[in-house]
């Protein structure tokens, strides 16, 4: 397996894409952390499924824009797992709400901007000095961030645009030691679209893209997993799409 006697933290990992990658990073043959933050029973499962596999992994709740909570999670890693943490994936993040100009509120964007861009801040600083040579970060960004987003969604399409630029700059800072990717999701099939757009627009969507359909969380956590291994050992600083050609960049 690719993974075999690596250590991978998965923050936001109990529901959906985060908990396909959970998944998939185990059946690769690494230990996994699973933070959530209220998907208790997703990551619950996700880790008596891998242990029920052979697996190692545990579950651990924390916001991963409380520091404090990040530390924690880092420091309950090595305890379960050693010292090295081979793997960061960061899947925290989301809408809160579609809020347009005029409507949003400088408290909703600093809510939007600490979820998706101060956690990812607060969990690579606090990782990356126990991450040995090697080692991956993959960051989840979003087709928003390369067309906008929809509706109400200009705080988050903002923030998944730092996400990519911060991708990148971290891979300029901590290269040739550690690699950091993004991933750009279009379409994905989770409770995130399940909350925040129509089903008429989720059709319509998956009915233009080549593939006429929308993505599924595993296929995601497939890209996750090829990126976090040793097979793209070439690859830094790449926002990678995965949107079933909707968009092409």
């Amino acid at each position: 397996m690719i993974l075999d006697g690596k250590t991978a933290i998965v923050a936001g990992g109990g529901r959906d894409i985060g908990r396909a990658c959970a998944m998939k990073l185990a059946a690769d043959g690494a230990a996994v952390a699973i933070n959530y933050h209220a998907s208790r029973d997703g990551a619950e499962t996700a880790v008596a499924e891998i242990k029920a596999a052979g697996g190692r992994a545990f579950a651990l709740q924390g916001d991963m824009t409380d520091s404090a909570d990040v530390a924690r999670l880092i420091g309950e890693t090595q305890t379960q797992f050693g010292d090295a943490i081979d793997v960061l994936v960061h899947v925290t993040g989301g809408l809160i709400a579609r809020q347009k100009f005029g409507e949003m509120t400088l408290a909703h964007w600093n809510a939007v901007m600490d979820l998706n861009v101060t956690s990812l801040f607060h969990l690579v600083d606090a990782a990356q000095a126990h991450m040995p040579a090697g080692s991956s970060i993959v960051t989840l960004a979003s087709q928003a961030g390369r067309d906008g987003g929809g509706p109400g969604a200009v705080a988050y399409a903002t923030s998944k645009g730092a996400v990519m630029t911060m991708t990148r700059g971290m891979a300029k800072e901590f290269g040739p030691r550690i690699r950091v990717n993004a991933i750009c999701p279009g379409m994905i099939d989770t409770d995130f679209h399940n909350t925040f757009t129509k089903d008429e627009v989720r059709a319509n969507v998956a009915g233009a893209t080549p593939l006429k359909r929308e993505g599924r969380s595993e296929d995601v956590a497939n890209l996750v997993a090829f990126l976090a291994s040793d097979q793209a050992a070439f690859m830094t600083g790449a926002s990678v799409d995965i949107n079933g050609g909707i968009l092409f960049s």
